[in-house]
C-alpha cells in the first residue's frame, strides 16, 4: 500500500479513498477515482501545479494517451495542447524513489520523435527537469523554471 510522501511540488486538497485492495486519488481531468502508486501521486501534483501554478487550462491536457512507436504500443503521461489544438509539452513522470536517469530522458525523446512538442518535462516530484526543444536546430536547452502556459 502506498503512503503518499511530500513532494517538491505545493501540497493539494486530493480526494482519496480507501477501498478493499487500497488508496484510490480521484483524477479530476479524467472524472474516475485511479489506485494511488507512487508514480500516480506524482502525475496528480504536477497536474495541480500546471493548472494552479502555471495557468495551464484544464481542457488542454491530456493524460496517458496513447501513441506507437516502433510497432509498439506506449503512452505518455502528460501532453498539454495550445490554444490551437497543437502539441507543445509532454511531461514523463517516476515515482519519487525512481532516480532520473539519462534512461528517463531516452524514453521521453522516442516518445517526442512522435509528439514533436517545443517543452519536454520529466519529474519523479522531487527533481524537476525543463528542457525547450529547438526542432529546427536539432537541439535542447535546458531550464531552471517553466514558464506559465500563455508564455510556452
Amino acid at each position: 500500500m502506498f503512503k503518499p510522501i511530500p513532494l517538491n511540488l505545493p501540497p493539494y486538497p486530493f480526494k482519496i479513498t480507501l477501498k478493499d485492495n487500497g488508496h484510490y486519488i480521484f483524477d479530476e481531468i479524467r472524472k474516475k477515482h485511479l489506485f494511488l502508486t507512487p508514480e500516480e501521486w506524482v502525475r496528480q501534483h504536477f497536474i495541480k501545479f500546471l493548472i494552479n501554478q502555471k495557468k495551464a487550462p484544464s481542457t488542454l491536457i491530456q493524460i496517458e494517451g496513447g501513441l506507437k512507436l516502433n510497432q509498439t504500443s506506449k503512452r505518455s503521461d502528460i501532453l498539454i495542447y495550445n490554444n490551437s489544438g497543437e502539441k507543445m509539452m509532454l511531461v514523463e513522470c517516476k515515482a519519487p524513489h525512481v532516480n532520473i536517469t539519462q534512461a528517463t530522458f531516452d524514453q521521453a525523446s522516442r516518445y517526442n520523435i512522435i509528439h514533436k512538442v517545443k517543452w519536454l518535462v520529466v519529474t519523479n516530484g522531487l527533481h524537476h527537469y525543463f528542457a525547450k526543444i529547438d526542432h529546427q536546430q536539432n537541439a535542447f536547452s535546458f531550464v531552471e523554471e517553466l514558464p506559465d502556459f500563455a508564455e510556452l
